[in-house]
């Protein structure tokens, strides 16, 4: 693989690519970066090359005017960003909106006759849901936009946190500065509402039938507390995804890998140990 120039801005990290070695994705959640997989990163750097991704419109990756900001194209994306490093022996672990935007890439991956070797999906949207009112602030653009010009990201981000963690105490200051910095870069709001916007894919009945054909080892987890994307979402695809394991993690909302990191790290950990043979 090769030649193609990639888009999407990715930091490279840990262990040099080879063979042999594993190469670990990681694909953050609506409006954040690669910033929330920071508590991971030393673990997985450890275990293999990382490829930590910014999402079309986020972190630092470009924004433009228009452009594939819907889940499918976003997987486009990350396929052709893999392809470009040749990357081999995949791991997709994607968080909430880059949940859905791994599971559509593991299914063009396989398409193309390169499936990924695992598949992690942190309270990953999958399904039809009602969106969260953060998302449905996108029906409002000049409201969004003139709100962040008000009070600035980093408030946004602690009042859009609140409702979505499990407790309050996980809001530190590194928690909202790291968020809120992206969101300060030229076109950042604008982008991320013409996320918002097309976050739900027209043909997404057609897709999800496609899920079960993915037989890869999967880890499917959640918080119990999870009011954005819910559990019963993980259970569905614990039912659907043929090797797929389910864990619920107590007092946690829907950011498992901030809230907390140690706890769902060790889950990461027996995975990928309880899976190597697969890789």
């Amino acid at each position: 693989m090769g030649g193609v120039d990639p888009i999407l801005h990715v930091s490279s990290s840990g262990r040099v690519p080879g063979p042999d070695i594993e190469t670990f994705v990681l694909l953050h959640g609506f409006g954040a970066s690669s910033f929330t997989w920071r508590h991971w990163l030393p673990e997985l750097e450890r275990r293999g090359h990382v490829l930590a991704v910014d999402l079309l419109g986020f972190g630092g990756s470009p924004k433009p005017e228009d452009g594939p900001y819907d889940p499918v194209g976003q997987a486009g994306l990350v396929m052709d960003a893999l392809q470009a490093v040749g990357a081999s022996r995949v791991t997709l672990v994607g968080h909430s909106f880059g949940g859905g935007v791994a599971i559509l890439t593991a299914l063009g991956l396989q398409a193309a006759g390169d499936a990924p070797s695992r598949l992690v999906m942190v309270a990953g949207a999958a399904y039809e849901q009602r969106l969260p009112p953060f998302v449905r602030c996108a029906r409002y653009p000049r409201i969004v936009g003139l709100a962040f010009r008000a009070v600035g990201p980093r408030f946004v981000v602690r009042q859009v946190a609140r409702p979505i963690v499990y407790d309050f105490a996980s809001i530190t200051n590194d928690f909202v500065e790291g968020h809120a910095e992206p969101l300060t870069r030229p076109g950042a709001i604008r982008a991320l509402l013409t996320c918002a916007a097309r976050i739900a894919p027209p043909d997404l009945d057609a897709i999800t039938a496609r899920y079960a054909s993915l037989a890869m080892p999967t880890l499917l987890l959640w918080g119990r507390h999870d009011r954005v994307v819910p559990p019963s979402v993980g259970s569905r695809l614990a039912r659907t995804l043929p090797n797929a394991r389910f864990h619920l993690l107590e007092r946690c909302g829907h950011i498992p890998q901030e809230e907390v990191p140690d706890a769902s790290l060790r889950l990461l950990e027996r995975f990928l140990d309880a899976s190597r043979f697969h890789a």
